[in-house]
């Protein structure tokens, strides 16, 4: 079993965003530093990762403005000009699933991998089909007709996978990073599937509601949440539905 996350019910205080006309920080001077956007998915992994490790005073969060990004952060900190990033030892990392992997294996606290082989494996199948999870999702979004046959199927599939292991309501039993893989996507499908398509992503997969119900009661990861109106509106935004 996985050990349990410290307990945290403190909101960490999160710094404003830096835009274009913002400074750097004293970049490689031994600070950890975290790189993010507040309203990135992918962002949110390293950040739910980061937290459930008890590293708040580790790893400081610096947040990025992504629609008026500094040049700094580019040419001095990552040239991909994407996030996440981790600067961390004199270097900068980056891809989210790989920075969670990283975070997990380099910096003390609760491991969020299992040590069971065949949870290991799982863990390595579910990670690999993220991307097609999301890509199911977010391109029927766009699309004006009803929820797709690949999103449901690709729905089905993650309720079939929340139920492998019974030892837990999560993908792996206990919550590891595969929770943190996918729980800011489902987080966002779940509002905005049911904001413009109508559609409970959770009616009929009783293994689904209970994983969000659960992972609604760790702290590392509603620390990371933003509010749905909000969420809704932004993600509307960027993909151009009226």
């Amino acid at each position: 079993m996985a050990a349990a996350a410290p307990a945290s019910s403190v909101k960490e205080v999160l710094p404003s965003p830096l835009t274009s006309a913002s400074e750097p920080p004293p970049l490689f001077d031994g600070t950890t530093r975290l790189y993010v956007a507040y309203l990135c998915p992918f962002a949110q992994r390293a950040w739910i990762a980061r937290n459930y490790k008890g590293l708040q005073d580790k790893i400081k969060i610096v947040a990025i403005d992504l629609a008026d990004r500094p040049a700094w952060y580019k040419e001095k900190v990552y040239p991909e000009n994407k996030v996440p990033s981790l600067e961390h030892d004199n270097q900068v990392k980056g891809e989210s699933l790989d920075l969670v992997k990283y975070i997990d294996s380099n910096f003390e606290g609760p491991s969020l991998l299992p040590e069971d082989h065949a949870k290991q494996q799982f863990a390595e199948e579910l990670l690999g089909y993220t991307d097609a999870f999301n890509k199911a999702f977010y391109s029927c979004l766009v699309d004006r007709e009803d929820v797709s046959e690949e999103a449901v199927a690709a729905l089905d599939k993650i309720e079939d996978a929340l139920g492998k292991f019974n030892d837990g309501p999560f993908f792996l039993g206990q919550f590891s990073l595969v929770d943190v893989a996918y729980v800011p996507f489902i987080e966002r499908f779940q509002i905005l599937y049911s904001n413009i398509k109508n559609y409970d992503v959770t009616k009929g997969r009783p293994n689904l509601q209970k994983f969000i119900e659960e992972v609604n009661k760790i702290d590392a990861y509603t620390q990371t949440k933003l509010d749905p109106q909000f969420l809704l509106e932004q993600t509307k935004k960027r993909l151009g539905i009226a």
